[in-house]
């Protein structure tokens, strides 16, 4: 078996009593000023001035109540689909509330490791939720996974936080079916260089769900804005469940902007710099394998996953000396002895890997 599911109440990582699922990157760095933040997953340097100063100009139209629709439009022009397919949120966080309150499901799985928002979100809207574990030994692939057939919405991130595993797109389809909602979390597909294995803007596959985030490349967490695109009844299901205006004019403004021609050509050429980055960090991470580190490969996410013997010792004594990496065992699947680390500029790995050096040594 190459992987295994829980039951609908898995007997460890219950919400109640198991990792903490709504422990997030932030909380690593929150109160502490000075850190290296290896711990959010939001591109470093930005949001680019132009991006600000757009922002900045939607200001004067504060008065008025936001109105969607050109954002909107622009996003449904950006992935070549029709306007009533696509719906604007307040990040993909709402999102994940939203499908969980609106639809109608009765046995929802999640593929873990992953982004854990989507089974909080689940469980506090009342449902028992299945767990899918991908195995280390499997590379944390999907290939083999056991998704039960009853299960009526499935929900997997591609490329997956915090594995950084980029699932291919075939692979992810295979699991659709008749009467069942297939939800892709790809917040960090426009970070992978070409977007390769995306399904956003595909109409052709049963219950299809696709999420996407604009504030991991652009900088924007706090702004919050992100969108769902789906067949129109999805769509409709979900706006019904939304208060009226959900997304603000400075983040309309932005949504607008960064799915225009210029910004996603920045956005192309961000990506491969971040995969020429990851790349350096993960060859710096292969000296310390003597020392039992070993990162998740191939990664294809602008973050790393690496399994480090007394991780929890290794991170409080890397903040001592400056850095914050975010832990891993509040991820379903994972344990203490994983860390997930931000991929940075060539400058900041080297301090980072100069640091692990001499704890390590020392």
């Amino acid at each position: 078996m190459r992987t295994h599911t829980e039951g609908r109440t898995p007997p460890e990582g219950t919400y109640e009593g198991g990792p903490d699922l709504r422990h997030h990157g932030d909380a690593e760095v929150r109160g502490t000023a000075g850190l290296t933040d290896l711990a959010v997953n939001v591109r470093a340097d930005t949001p680019p001035a132009w991006l600000k100063r757009h922002i900045a100009a939607s200001l004067d139209g504060l008065a008025a109540y936001p109105d969607g629709r050109a954002a909107r439009d622009a996003v449904a022009e950006r992935h070549g689909v029709t306007p009533d397919r696509v719906l604007l949120t307040s990040g993909a966080a709402e999102a994940f509330v939203l499908l969980a309150r609106a639809l109608k499901v009765r046995r929802p799985v999640v593929v873990h490791p992953q982004f854990t928002e989507p089974e909080a979100a689940l469980r506090d809207a009342g449902h028992e939720v299945g767990r899918v574990l991908l195995r280390e030994e499997d590379g944390f692939r999907l290939a083999g996974a056991r998704v039960p057939e009853d299960a009526d919405l499935v929900v997997i991130g591609n490329p997956t936080n915090p594995t950084s595993v980029l699932h291919p797109a075939a692979s992810i389809t295979e699991l659709a079916r008749p009467g069942r909602v297939l939800v892709v979390d790809e917040a960090f597909m426009d970070a992978v260089p070409e977007e390769r294995e995306a399904l956003a803007g595909r109409t052709d596959v049963p219950g299809l769900v696709v999420l996407r985030s604009l504030t991991k490349t652009w900088g924007l967490a706090g702004l919050r804005i992100g969108y769902v695109l789906a067949d129109p009844e999805t769509i409709t299901a979900l706006s019904r469940a939304q208060p009226l205006w959900p997304v603000s004019s400075p983040a309309l403004a932005a949504a607008e902007v960064c799915v225009a021609p210029a910004a996603l050509a920045e956005a192309s050429e961000a990506a491969v710099r971040v995969a020429d980055d990851r790349d350096h960090l993960l060859r710096g991470l292969r000296e310390f394998a003597p020392f039992g580190v070993r990162a998740v490969e191939p990664a294809e996410g602008p973050f790393v996953l690496v399994r480090v013997p007394g991780a929890a010792v290794l991170r409080g004594r890397l903040r001592e000396r400056g850095f914050a990496l975010r832990r891993g065992d509040t991820f379903p699947g994972l344990g203490a002895e994983w860390l997930r680390v931000a991929v940075r500029d060539r400058g900041t790995s080297d301090r980072l890997l100069g640091a692990v050096r001499g704890l390590l040594g020392g």
